[in-house]
């Protein structure tokens, strides 16, 4: 592989091996010894490089696409020009995702430790664990092996980082049990005490609980996720985190659920494996939202949610009875 400044260039042949190994098998005439230099837009891409083609909305660009190859499924080769070669794929989309991590510089560990961090003599260290300028960790805190803390990053006390973990600048965890392989972009807050009291007399509710995040799990900037009152704040493996969201004491959030920018989820809710939840959706306390639920964004949900529903509106409801209702409140304006 050939890098320079802007991109990173590969052969061909080696694109084709690396999808194979995630079980994408492709069907192309772009020569074995090319070489592509990463992935571009439809309107974007250079003569070197290869796009993707997925949403009928951008069928207008696609006949411009000056992309050496594109990612497209069979039935939709006839709309490429004659200077860029299909790429045929079952789903271009994922192809598309392997490929951006293909032709992405990964960063790993460099194995050292910064002059200028504080490490207290409680804290341990696994093998190869990078911590760069001004970090700070606490007593009763273990990094494992091959992590990476850059710069202004607070840990501890009472915190485990699995192996491989990426603990982006400017965040703060605390009381806190983190998997192999998560990612915690820059400025999030784990840890640290809830939102809680009693609502006559405010006396305040010292929350003594900890977070338990799974593998694989990946958490966006500027997030918040309590420390539970009691027990734990649960977070499952391969769970998707977008920027600005809020998860709140006892929140528990299952296998492979994806939670857009700005949701906030009150305490003590469990929400299932498999769901999504879109941007600025507003899930109440002490509520059960069941598994493969889909909640369209700017919904609020103030109750139970049972399995394999997708529900939209304030209060969120059925979205098939939800976008009646909007019809027909529209054709009243009218």
């Amino acid at each position: 592989m050939i890098k320079n400044k802007y991109n990173i260039g590969a052969k061909f042949s080696d694109l084709i091996t690396f999808l194979s190994d995630h079980s994408i098998i492709i069907e192309s005439k772009i020569p074995l010894n090319d070489y592509i230099y990463g992935i571009g837009s439809l309107n974007f891409a250079q003569n070197n490089q290869i796009t993707f083609f997925n949403n009928t909305k951008y069928i207008q660009s696609i006949s411009k696409t000056k992309a050496k190859g594109c990612f497209i499924t069979r039935n939709n080769v006839k709309l490429l020009p004659k200077n860029c070669q299909p790429i045929i794929v079952d789903d271009p989309y994922i192809a598309y995702a392997h490929s951006s991590n293909f032709f992405s510089i990964n960063i790993t560990s460099n194995g050292i430790i910064n002059k200028n961090t504080s490490i207290n003599s409680e804290s341990k260290l696994g093998k190869n664990v990078q911590i760069d300028s001004f970090v700070v960790l606490h007593e009763n805190t273990y990094i494992s092996d091959n992590c990476i803390i850059l710069n202004n990053v607070s840990i501890g006390p009472n915190v485990k980082i699995g192996k491989k973990t990426v603990i982006m600048s400017n965040c703060v965890i605390s009381n806190t049990t983190i998997g192999n392989n998560c990612n915690i972009q820059s400025g999030t807050i784990i840890g640290e005490k809830g939102f809680g009291f009693t609502p006559k007399s405010k006396i305040e509710i010292k929350h003594v609980g900890n977070v338990i995040i799974g593998n694989n799990v990946d958490i966006g900037s500027n997030c918040t996720i309590d420390r539970a009152a009691i027990d734990s704040t649960i977070i499952e493996d391969n769970v998707r985190i977008d920027n600005l969201v809020q998860i709140a004491h006892n929140v528990s959030i299952g296998k492979n659920s994806i939670i857009a920018a700005q949701s906030g989820i009150a305490g003590s809710t469990s929400i299932g494996k498999n769901c999504i939840l879109g941007g600025q959706v507003g899930v109440s306390g002490h509520l059960n939202i069941g598994n493969n639920v889909t909640i369209a964004a700017k919904s609020g949900v103030t109750k139970n949610i049972s399995d394999n529903k997708i529900i939209a509106g304030f209060p969120a409801i059925d979205i098939k009875l939800w976008k009646k209702i909007i019809i027909n409140q529209y054709k009243k304006i009218k």
